[in-house]
């Protein structure tokens, strides 16, 4: 038996359907550093810090978006960070309309940045509790 080989259509290339609505709220979150401030950054760390930082981006990126959103804010969860509380000046590279959160990494210390789609671009590690008024 000999089977037949699919008909190309002349012209035309396939691709992948584009066409489906994402919901990034089911995917689990990825981290970038590429924003991380001078000051706030992973090399301002101690070794106990940069492990800590490690292992939460780890057992964060095991949970959906929409979980991390139902955890408790100084638990696995997050918390919206205003603008307006803000103690350091917003890199210029990022958009003005950009909306921070924050999730713990070491006990109650944050690292503040926000979420693209499915990815959390870390700005600042506060390690000593400066980049927002914790009122």
């Amino acid at each position: 038996m000999r089977l037949k080989k699919p008909r190309k259509e002349k012209g035309k290339l396939k691709t992948k359907d584009t066409s489906r609505d994402i919901n990034y709220d089911m995917e689990r979150p990825r981290f970038a550093l590429q924003h991380l401030q001078s000051g706030y950054c992973v090399q301002d760390c101690n070794r106990d810090e940069k492990a800590a930082l490690a292992d939460r981006m780890r057992i964060l990126s095991q949970l959906t978006w929409q979980e991390l959103r139902n955890e408790p804010r100084h638990g696995l969860g997050y918390e919206k960070i205003s603008t307006d509380s803000l103690n350091v000046a917003i890199p210029p590279a990022l958009k003005d309309d950009v909306s921070f959160i924050a999730f713990r990494f070491k006990g109650m210390a944050p690292m503040v940045g926000y979420k693209e789609n499915s990815t959390f671009f870390i700005v600042w590690l506060d390690r000593v509790f400066t980049v927002y008024d914790h009122g």
